[in-house]
């Protein structure tokens, strides 16, 4: 059989991460989702999402498909049902579909048609940004127990100060000494390749995926996941990282998340509480106005490439796009529209020529290539968050 995962409805709901990538591709948890799926499923994904991305993220479509909803996070329960549909057969879940049998030659699917298939078990659904932290600390211990199954840590150093030794796991080539692990109110997983220097400190649930590096002296507080080869340090809270994102200095970074290629200045400070503790709000890109999030707890929204200099100040519940340079005194305002450039001053727009010679040096220190397919998608982003920017 063909699994392809979809985008589903959320899609616009998890924007700005997914001006860039599909849904598929976000991470939360140690895995992205389209990592989980293809372990628990044991084969390859494709993926349908919007024509801009196809070229870098394709679909391969075969004679018998099963399409798989992406906002929905796998479990055994699910993906057996999901293993035995049949041509004609869709699961729902709350009336929303999650997956379903379709050949090669339907384009339009009627539903009506199908066999419904209720899954009534419980699954974590990631819809909205802030259920990227939000559910982080769930689909964490759910990755931890699915990567760890059957399998031996490698050694605990003796220098280490360890509590609940059990709930930790070391891959092959982390390198930590002098550090503190405190893992008895959730696993801590510390990837192939990584390092935690000297006198840090990490409470659970907490992940730090393969090439990661928590830098000298830093706090992290989980659930809080520091996706590959990223860099962090300072006071860290209930934050996600994707990866190759760097938060590498003093400063506080409270639930929050940040895309692919991010980089804070020494000493960025994000609030995630409001003075007056009232329910945070964030910009809605599909209904171009603040939405209630239902928390009282929620920092910073980043997407991919956007950087902001020393010292900047971020407000409680602040969206930032794709390809922002934010920088300079005060707080910049809670929406920051994809390539802009300034702060609380004003902005103006951040053009792709130079916005593109930036990306190109970042991912060449990290010897990766700066390809036409992110050009093309980088150039699209740019035209359809032109409405947002005001210079």
């Amino acid at each position: 059989m063909n699994y392809i995962l979809f985008d589903g409805p959320a899609r616009n709901s998890l924007l700005p991460f997914t001006y860039t990538r599909p849904v598929a591709d976000i991470r939360v948890g140690i895995m992205t989702i389209r990592e989980k799926w293809e372990s628990y499923l044991d084969y390859t994904t494709t993926t349908v999402t919007e024509e801009y991305l196809s070229d870098k993220f394709p679909m391969v479509e075969m004679e018998e498909n099963i399409m798989i909803n992406a906002s929905y996070l796998p479990n055994f329960e699910l993906v057996e049902m999901i293993k035995d549909l049949k041509e004609n057969q869709a699961i729902f879940k709350d009336e929303n579909v999650v997956a379903f049998f379709t050949k090669e030659a339907q384009e339009d699917i009627d539903f009506e048609a199908y066999e419904a298939i209720e899954f009534h078990e419980d699954v974590i659904e990631i819809n909205n940004t802030w259920d990227i932290f939000s559910k982080n600390g769930e689909a964490l211990v759910d990755d931890f127990n699915f990567l760890t199954q059957g399998r031996r840590s490698q050694p605990m150093p003796s220098s280490n100060n360890v509590i609940a030794s059990e709930n930790v796991f070391i891959e092959e080539g982390a390198k930590l000494e002098f550090v503190t692990l405190n893992a008895s109110k959730g696993p801590i997983y510390i990837g192939r390749n990584t390092e935690i220097m000297e006198g840090s400190i990490i409470r659970g649930p907490f992940a730090l995926c393969e090439g990661a590096i928590v830098k000298m002296g830093a706090k992290i507080y989980g659930p809080t996941t520091v996706g590959p080869f990223s860099k962090v340090g300072g006071e860290i809270n209930n934050a996600v990282l994707f990866g190759y994102s760097n938060k590498g200095h003093d400063g506080f970074l409270g639930n929050s998340v940040l895309g692919e290629w991010c980089n804070l200045g020494a000493d960025t400070n994000t609030s995630n509480l409001k003075n007056n503790y009232a329910e945070v709000r964030l910009w809605d890109y599909e209904t171009e106005r603040f939405a209630r999030t239902g928390l009282q707890f929620c920092g910073l929204m980043m997407g991919d490439h956007s950087k902001c200099g020393i010292n900047t100040m971020f407000n409680t519940g602040t969206v930032v796009g794709v390809s922002a340079n934010i920088f300079g005194s005060g707080f910049p305002r809670n929406f920051i529209p994809s390539f802009s450039w300034g702060g609380s001053g004003g902005f103006t727009t951040f053009l792709t020529k130079k916005a593109f010679e930036v990306a190109e040096v970042v991912m060449s220190r990290r010897h990766l290539e700066f390809s036409d397919q992110d050009k093309a998608i980088l150039e699209h982003v740019f035209e359809e968050t032109k409405k947002y920017r005001r210079d």
